[in-house]
C-alpha cells in the first residue's frame, strides 16, 4: 500500500540527511510504528507520505502509484492524518469539524449526515448534543476522538497518525490505545504510527520500525525486536526488561493450562489479559498461581507463574 524507495530529505546542501536513502513498504491494512530518539527522521518520513514534506530525492508509492509528483492537496484529502494537539478547528463544531474533508469533495449533506453519525458511534461518541460543541467544550480525551473521527471520515485507506496520544494523561491514553485497536479492528486502514513510546509502539504496530540518523535500524514485528534485537543501540534502547515488555504481546489464554481443579481460592485473572498484567498480580499478591476465568467470570483453567515465561 506505501512504498517508499531511497528516501532522502536533506534541509541544508552539505549538510547531514534527517533521512537518509530510507525504504520502506507498509502493507494494506497492516499498522506500522515509527520510533527512535529525538531527530532520528521519524516524523520527518511521516511528514513525507502526505508530503507536507517535501523529499529532497527518492520516490514514494501509494496503492502503486508514484505519489512523488502528485498534487500535494488532492494527495493530503485521500490520507487521514491525526497529530499530537488533535488541530481541530475551534470555531467549528464538532460535526463541521468531521465534516471537513467530505466537504471539500462536495459530499451531498446526507452523505455526509451518514458519515458523522458513523464517525460518532464508531469513536463511542454519539452522545446527546455532543455534535453542536466545540473543541473548548471537550476533554482532551474526547477531542482526540474526535481528531480520530474527522480522519476517518472520508474513509481514506491511508492513516497517519504523529504522537497522536502524546498529549493526554497516561490512564486516557491506555484507554484510548485500547479503542484505537478496536476502530481498526472495525474499520481496515492501513496506518503509519510516529511514537516516542516504546509501550504504545509495541501494542498499536503489527511491525516496528526503529530508526536512528536517518535511517532504519531494525524493521520487524515487535515480538522479533524485544527478543532477537539487531545490535547493541536496539538492544539498549528497548531496555533491560524487555523480557517483561514482550509479556505483554502475549493473553493469559497463550499460557494457561485447562486444569480448574487446583486453581480454586486463588486470586483470578481473565483470559484476555495480557501476561504482563498477570505477572504483575502475582507478584503483588506473593502467589505463584492464577485462576483463570472466561469473559463470563467462569474458571476455565489456571495459570502458574513457570508458564508466563515459557510464551
Amino acid at each position: 500500500m506505501i512504498r517508499l524507495e531511497d528516501v532522502t530529505k536533506q534541509y541544508s546542501s552539505g549538510g547531514p540527511a534527517s533521512v537518509d536513502r530510507l525504504s520502506l513498504e507498509v502493507k494494506e491494512g497492516e499498522t506500522v510504528a515509527l520510533i527512535g530518539p529525538s531527530g532520528c527522521g521519524k516524523t520527518t518520513t511521516m511528514r513525507m507520505i502526505n508530503r507536507l514534506i517535501e523529499p529532497t530525492s527518492g520516490r514514494i508509492f501509494l496503492a502503486g502509484e508514484d505519489v512523488t509528483n502528485a498534487d500535494p492537496v488532492m494527495l493530503r484529502r485521500t490520507i487521514g492524518y491525526v497529530i499530537q494537539n488533535v488541530g481541530l478547528f475551534p470555531h467549528m463544531t464538532v460535526a463541521e469539524n468531521i465534516a471537513a474533508v467530505p466537504s471539500l469533495l462536495s459530499w451531498s449533506k446526507a452523505k455526509t449526515d451518514e458519515a458523522i453519525e458513523r464517525m460518532l458511534d464508531l469513536v463511542g461518541l454519539n452522545d446527546k448534543g455532543i455534535r453542536e460543541r466545540y473543541p473548548r467544550q471537550l476533554s482532551g480525551g474526547q477531542r482526540q476522538r474526535i481528531g480520530v473521527a474527522r480522519a476517518l471520515a472520508a474513509d481514506p485507506p491511508v492513516l497517519l497518525l504523529d504522537e497522536p496520544f502524546g498529549a493526554i494523561d497516561p490512564i486516557a491514553r491506555t484507554r484510548l490505545q485500547d479503542e484505537f485497536r478496536l476502530i481498526l479492528n472495525r474499520v481496515r486502514k492501513t496506518v503509519v504510527l510516529v511514537t516516542h513510546d516504546l509501550d504504545e509502539a509495541i501494542k498499536l504496530g503489527d511491525r516496528v520500525a526503529l530508526m536512528r540518523e536517518g535511517r532504519i535500524v531494525q524493521f520487524d514485528t515487535p515480538d522479533t525486536i524485544l527478543s532477537k534485537p539487531a545490535d547493541d543501540f536496539v538492544a539498549n534502547f528497548v531496555g533491560l526488561d524487555r523480557a517483561i515488555k514482550r509479556l505483554s504481546l502475549f493473553t493469559v489464554a497463550d499460557a494457561m493450562d485447562a486444569e480448574v481443579a487446583n486453581a480454586t481460592g486463588h486470586l483470578s485473572v481473565t483470559k484476555t489479559a495480557n501476561l504482563r498484567d498477570a505477572l504483575s498480580l502475582m507478584v503483588s499478591a506473593n502467589t505463584d498461581v492464577l485462576l483463570v476465568e472466561d469473559d463470563e467470570g467462569r474458571p476455565i483453567g489456571r495459570l502458574a507463574r513457570d508458564a508466563v515465561f515459557s510464551v
